[in-house]
């Protein structure tokens, strides 16, 4: 390679390891599989620790209790509400802290999520707003017949409550197999 292509060619170079990168984690999170497997929690936390490496936002995921049996539907959502959240955040709120809070109620899967940004006066239509990630979120928790509140003012940071319908604990046993029935 002639030497006044040199530097072009590593710039290139880099934009392609660049975008291999970001395929490959777009894929990862888009993969049902993945967070089937891995479950919430933890695809939430992978998510965080790729997402915010570099952004200077302090964050926590607090989840004490566990959380199997979700079905995937709630999961998906779950996952998806946090996502465009943070992805909101990052790009709108200067945010210096992030809390993420996942906890069973007895109502169901209760997911809040909570920055000390630059908050917002929320739209009583998203949709008809153009907000349209603040609409999707919306859409994932009603679409399962759950809820979904967003709480901001300007100046004063902001909070979205979640919440998923699932069944008590002693529902969901009755009605998964023992293994030894399998």
């Amino acid at each position: 390679i002639p030497g006044e292509l040199q530097a072009q060619c590593a710039t290139l170079r880099t934009t392609l390891d660049d975008t291999l990168t970001n395929v490959r984690d777009v894929s990862a999170l888009l993969n049902p599989r993945q967070l089937a497997s891995l479950g919430l929690e933890a695809s939430l936390r992978a998510h965080l620790v790729r997402t915010l490496a570099n952004s200077g936002v302090n964050w926590s995921l607090e989840c004490q209790q566990r959380l199997g049996g979700i079905c995937e539907a709630t999961t998906m959502a779950a996952f998806r509400i946090t996502q465009e959240a943070v992805t909101n955040m990052l790009r709108h709120a200067q945010a210096r802290n992030l809390k993420i809070h996942l906890r069973r109620t007895p109502e169901g899967l209760a997911l809040t999520i909570q920055d000390d940004g630059r908050g917002f006066i929320p739209a009583n239509n998203p949709a008809e707003a153009g907000q349209r990630g603040m609409a999707g979120m919306h859409e994932r928790a009603t679409a399962l017949q759950g809820s979904l509140t967003v709480i901001s003012q300007p100046n004063q940071g902001t909070r979205i409550e979640a919440l998923f319908p699932w069944p008590p604990r002693t529902h969901e046993r009755a009605r998964t197999p023992a293994t030894h029935d399998l």
